[in-house]
């Protein structure tokens, strides 16, 4: 993101300041009060903000989102569940408008659309509560060990609780085999949860195939849909889907709202997860937040409108900063699968590099490690090591983000820093020596001392 009255050649030619130490002179990592003071002191410093090339964790709100939310957040305030007066008619009407751009956009009824505060939300009412009404009669749930945190920590409460889950794995490519799917499903099976397109790899699972398996044996699909709604045609019909989670801050809409779709025919039942007045088909009680829901609506008529525009050329910006990469770094490997993937998700792995370190030397382009490293862990992404990835290559992997409001300089530019910063660090590697010395790593019987 630029500062006011800077330009992009302005930003670009700015010279970089010194980098912090993330790791102590013992070589561990810094305790994160360490890391909370250099975070501190980097944002006093009042340097322009980094670029932002992480719409994974977050997409910037469209300013014709915000334009649409404005007049619900100050003239019509109205409760939307108020019957008696216009101020509440006003409000459901926005609201009911809003329900039925949500679901145009993955081609459902109005009626099956419950609005939630996100798709952390969507995710617990889904799972949690279809399993637990069908528990009398089916204790078993299927899903993914590539899964968001939020799936895989119901299921576990889940098993808490005396649920039996199988947590599938993946292929290498990240992709799910869909035998393997098939065969996981016994006669007690009441759903099965998948992600629709992975948050840290961009993978795209074939969920119209496992729609399908799962509607022959009578098996509930949920599909985890924050990093694919808006982004890529969706169409829960086709695609025999149940349970669909959605986020309103993944697809250029506002924070603290998101839906689920829960299917009317064949009728899906499920336990909601709070309690109160009813709203929301008495699955979600509370009152729904108009300015968030108008937001949300907004976010999907625009997507449904561009998104053919945006795909074309979120794709070409993917090409060009892989390609930028690729042909200049040697040893770069992508994670996931090459073909079936969400094109604005890049997750590269730099061999010999330690991605820790290469976001600190990229500190002024916002980026996410896929590594996860914590102060007292080192342990890589559960994803990656889920498609068996090595666990040097997990370490030294990267996340580029790029969306709708990404542009050319900005991928150049990341493109460019990239090659400098990898190949700086890998000349004071002592594992790029020994490899450029034709040393082949795994033949090396390394002690500890």
């Amino acid at each position: 993101m630029l500062s006011p009255g800077m330009t992009v050649s302005s930003r670009l030619l700015r010279p970089m300041s010194r980098l912090p130490l993330w790791l102590g002179s013992d070589g561990r990592a810094a305790s994160s009060q360490h890391k909370e003071l250099i975070k501190n002191h980097e944002l006093e410093k009042g340097e322009p903000r980094p670029l932002y090339m992480d719409f994974q964790a977050t997409t910037p709100m469209d300013p014709r989102v915000l334009d649409a939310m404005l007049p619900y957040q100050v003239n019509y305030y109205g409760n939307p569940h108020s019957k008696t007066h216009a101020y509440g008619w006003e409000s459901e009407s926005a609201m009911e408008v809003a329900r039925k751009q949500v679901a145009d956009l993955i081609g459902a009824d109005p009626r099956e659309i419950i609005f939630t505060s996100g798709a952390t939300e969507s995710n617990n009412m889904a799972i949690k509560g279809v399993a637990r009404f069908y528990q009398t009669k089916k204790r078993h749930v299927i899903t993914t060990q590539t899964e968001h945190k939020c799936v895989l920590d119901s299921c576990r409460v889940l098993e808490s609780e005396g649920f039996s889950i199988t947590y599938l794995p993946v292929q290498s490519n990240g992709l799910v085999d869909l035998e393997l799917l098939e065969a996981s499903i016994r006669p007690d099976t009441s759903l099965l949860s998948v992600m629709t397109v992975n948050n840290e790899i961009g993978v795209k699972q074939p969920i119209k195939e496992i729609g399908q398996i799962c509607r022959s044996k009578g098996v509930f699909l949920h599909t985890d849909a924050a990093q694919a709604v808006g982004k890529i045609p969706v169409n829960v019909t086709d695609w025999k889907v149940d349970l669909m989670s959605i986020s309103g801050h993944k697809l250029y809409g506002p924070k603290g709202v998101g839906a689920l779709y829960v299917r009317r025919r064949p009728r899906v039942r499920m336990e909601p997860l709070q309690s109160g007045g009813g709203q929301e088909r008495g699955l979600r009680s509370g009152t729904v937040p108009t300015p968030l829901a108008v937001g949300l609506g907004a976010a999907c008529s625009i997507a449904q409108q561009e998104m053919e525009y945006d795909h074309h050329r979120v794709s070409m910006l993917a090409n060009r900063l892989v390609h930028k990469l690729t042909s200049e770094l040697p040893d770069v490997i992508m994670n996931g699968d090459a073909e079936q993937r969400y094109a604005g998700c890049v997750n590269l792995s730099f061999a010999y590099v330690e991605g820790e370190s290469l976001l600190m030397a990229l500190k002024d382009v916002a980026l996410s490690s896929g590594s996860a490293c914590t102060s007292a862990s080192l342990e890589p992404s559960y994803v990656l090591r889920a498609i068996g990835a090595d666990e040097d290559l997990a370490h030294s992997s990267i996340r580029f983000g790029i969306g709708r409001f990404t542009t050319e300089a900005e991928v150049d530019y990341t493109a460019e820093k990239c090659i400098t910063q990898v190949t700086r660090l890998r000349e004071m590697s002592p594992l790029w020596e020994m490899v450029q010395e034709g040393i082949d790593l795994k033949s090396i019987k390394w002690t500890q001392h």
